[in-house]
């Protein structure tokens, strides 16, 4: 009986043995490496993101997966093994959006639909619905200027179980542009209650994979502020770029609510602010200049601010008729 005992306990400790062995094995044979993610800013060293994003694409089948980092300089993930394609960007946006994410290729940067007219003018309570659009843009989307963005990409990235410690290395750069507009010799600016604009024929959005811009145009709203000495306006923001295929035409339009409700809305010559942007189509900062905003008093017994003035009146500045 005790011998039976004996060979019955062995028999047990063999088998719990072998179970701890199997599942040991198991876990050293996991299928996921530990990835070490560099993001090198040797290209865009001014930049401070306060968190990135890393999308990897399985090559074939397969949801792309999605890592966030807090550290610009990157960090160690656990990621399966195969083979992949990546792609890297900013994550600390507002306005973005992100289209066709399903593939590397695919995988485009935009920003929201929004309002035609800039926050400065719609806070007065006057409504974008009646404003005027630039002629033959009435079809374009409005969407938000860019937030800050940089992203980088790479391509046929393998990750194997024979490779002990993994690198991956990405180069962010600059993915957006900064436009600038100076509009001088403006009168009556002292009677302004808020300002905006629009321009016209943008391109909507960007693919970090190739740094393409979409084909879709777009109009995009912005603010305006008066200078100290009230002789001139500026205004700046960010967009992905214009024309990626064919040369299209920009039109600046200002918005002006004077102090008694009237509105205007001046068009500026599609001409010259079209020679201006396409005068370097590389450059990743662009100022158009500008001269005339012929603003007028208000009504004196206009009897106040009103902003149920719906009509907009059209002035045209430095257009041929």
């Amino acid at each position: 009986m005790k011998k039976t005992m004996k060979y019955l306990l062995h028999c047990a400790a063999a088998l719990a043995l072998a179970a701890c062995q199997h599942k040991e094995l198991c876990y050293d044979h996991s299928h996921v490496v530990s990835l070490n993610v560099v993001f090198d800013w040797s290209e865009a060293p001014d930049a401070t993101p306060a968190s990135m994003s890393l999308y990897l694409f399985p090559k074939g089948e397969g949801e792309a997966l999605r890592y966030e980092f807090t550290d610009r300089s990157g960090g160690t993930i656990r990621v399966p093994v195969g083979s992949y394609d990546a792609l890297c960007l900013n994550s600390d946006t507002e306005g973005v959006v992100y289209r066709n994410t399903e593939r590397h290729g695919t995988f485009e940067v935009s920003t929201r639909t929004t309002d035609l007219l800039a926050s400065s003018v719609t806070g007065l309570g006057v409504r974008s619905d009646n404003a005027p659009r630039a002629e033959g843009t009435e079809g374009e989307r409005i969407a938000l200027t860019a937030d800050r963005l940089w992203s980088g990409s790479e391509e046929d990235i393998t990750l194997t179980e024979s490779e002990p410690e993994p690198e991956l290395t990405l180069h962010p750069v600059v993915s957006v542009r900064t436009y600038r507009v100076e509009i001088t010799d403006a009168e009556n600016l002292k009677y302004v209650s808020g300002l905006s604009a629009t321009l016209s024929s943008m391109s909507g959005g960007i693919l970090p994979c190739s740094a393409a811009l979409s084909a879709e145009q777009v109009t995009h709203p912005f603010e305006l502020r008066v200078s100290a000495d009230k002789t001139s306006v500026e205004g700046e923001f960010l967009a992905f770029g214009h024309c990626p295929d064919t040369q299209s035409r920009h039109t600046l339009i200002v918005y002006a609510v004077l102090s008694d409700g009237n509105k205007y809305a001046y068009t500026f010559d599609a001409d010259e602010v079209t020679s201006q942007l396409h005068e370097d189509p590389d450059a990743y900062e662009v100022t158009l200049r500008l001269s005339g905003l012929p603003l007028p008093e208000p009504i004196v017994n206009g009897g106040g601010f009103q902003p149920s003035v719906d009509e907009w009146k059209d002035v045209n500045i430095g257009i041929e008729m």
